[in-house]
């Protein structure tokens, strides 16, 4: 049989599996075999399996999985989000509508310690939503606000999926996480001016709060030290030079141990509970990791992602418009898929796409990275506000996603003002030197 239509068989039957609820990653890595198989031989089909998992788990850059999730849990368990949110609330909270930008602050400099989009989401529910609830703020408004701002905790440096991408597409990590920085402050800009023009718009949404005065702000400020502290250990010792990224998610996991330790915060029972976590979701992105690298080879045999893009290019449309076709098969598989398996399943295909219209690497793995996060709070399904409505039965879906239409219609001018501009990505990292 011609390997065109093995390879499409392959991909048909994987994604049944995914379809019956088997786990992503074995999924692909069943498909990858059995048609690897069905080109070569059975004998290879099942090694490649062996060496694929013997090189991702004995990779260096893929240390830094396990590492900064652990940093991101302990960190958590340390408290350090509420520090971030009452800091955050003790500069803007007296505005209408300043919790919610606390909110939003709060998840973007919690993402930068998590790098975890659900992660954030679901630590700013138990943090920030009930101090926005009562203080009647409405559900819609303080949901939204969390689902949002929850997607800057998978763009916001150092991002897991960044790394992910970094490995998969052999690009420099430390471009991307450059790369990322001038759009992760643009999303939190315009995320906050959402919530601006929301409660202009809808004063009762959020009334005005107490302001702090300056003794309480610095108070709060004494309180986030911590969190400030670990923030600036990885972020001045990655580009600083003082460490490569893992050494960086090292010391930094090592620094939230010990806050965690220093107040009092880490039993043996909770230290358990951190490391069965830890090993639970970095397990995920292994196998996740696994069966993509088993499914390049078939795909290599049968030059699909060749003649993905020859398909493409012979119907003449103009790049901006495949590229916002491409965005929207991203939003699609945000809302269906977790962001990382939305991205190891699509990148052998799409990245030659992508590349051949000119486009640079780097720019377009923020991008991507940017757009399944727009994903993860679409209507219908939106994974960002089922871990949020599954943890709040009281406030509505319906409600929930009527609540995220501001903050959809600034991710779209994001979304346009980063296509347009692709220099406002790859600017930081080329002044940098991280790339040409």
């Amino acid at each position: 049989m011609d390997p065109l239509w093995l390879a499409i068989i392959g991909l048909v039957g994987m994604f049944v599996l995914i379809g019956l609820h088997v786990p992503v990653g074995i999924a692909m890595g069943v498909a990858g075999i059995l048609t690897f198989s069905a080109m070569v031989d059975f004998g290879p089909g099942l090694a490649i399996a062996g060496v694929e998992a013997i090189n991702a788990t004995g990779s260096l850059d893929f240390a830094i999985i396990p590492l900064f999730l652990l940093m991101g849990s302990l960190a958590s368990v340390a408290g350090l989000s509420g520090d971030l949110f009452r800091l955050a609330n003790a500069f803007v909270g007296h505005r209408r509508g300043g919790l919610a930008m606390a909110t939003i602050g709060g998840c973007a400099a919690f993402g930068a310690v998590c790098g975890s989009a659900l992660a954030t989401v679901a630590t700013m529910t138990r943090v920030a939503l009930p101090e926005m609830l009562a203080r009647r703020y409405k559900p819609g408004l303080a949901a939204g606000s969390i689902a949002a701002g929850g997607t800057l905790g998978m763009l916001v440096p150092p991002s897991l999926v960044l790394v992910i991408y970094a490995v998969l597409a052999e690009q420099f990590v430390l471009a991307l996480f450059a790369a990322a920085v001038i759009p992760g402050i643009l999303a939190a800009a315009l995320q906050c001016a959402a919530v601006a023009v929301y409660v202009r718009l809808d004063p009762d949404a959020a009334p005005s709060g107490v302001r702090t005065n300056w003794p309480g702000r610095l108070k709060a400020g004494r309180q986030g030290w911590a969190v400030l502290l670990l923030a600036a250990i990885v972020t001045i010792g990655i580009y600083g030079g003082v460490f490569t990224v893992t050494e960086a998610a090292a010391v930094g996991a090592t620094a939230a141990f010990l806050i965690a330790i220093g107040r009092r915060k880490l039993d043996r029972q909770t230290l358990s509970r951190v490391l069965r976590e830890t090993a639970t979701n970095t397990g995920m992105i292994y196998l996740i990791v696994i069966g993509a690298f088993t499914l390049t080879y078939f795909l290599a045999l049968s030059h699909v992602p060749e003649r993905s893009v020859a398909l493409i290019e012979a119907l003449d449309l103009p790049p901006l418009a495949v590229i916002f076709a491409l965005y929207a098969l991203y939003i699609l598989l945000g809302a269906i898929f977790e962001s990382i398996a939305a991205l190891v399943v699509t990148l052998p295909f799409v990245l030659p796409l992508v590349t051949g219209l000119g486009y640079d690497p780097v720019w377009w793995g923020v991008m991507m990275v940017m757009i399944s996060g727009v994903g993860m709070i679409t209507p219908p399904i939106g994974m960002n506000v089922f871990v949020l409505h599954g943890m709040t039965r009281g406030i509505g879906l319906g409600r929930i996603f009527a609540g995220l239409v501001p903050f959809l219609v600034a991710d779209a001018i994001r979304i346009v003002i980063l296509t347009l501009f692709p220099a406002l990505v790859t600017w930081l990292p080329q002044q940098m030197g991280l790339m040409r």
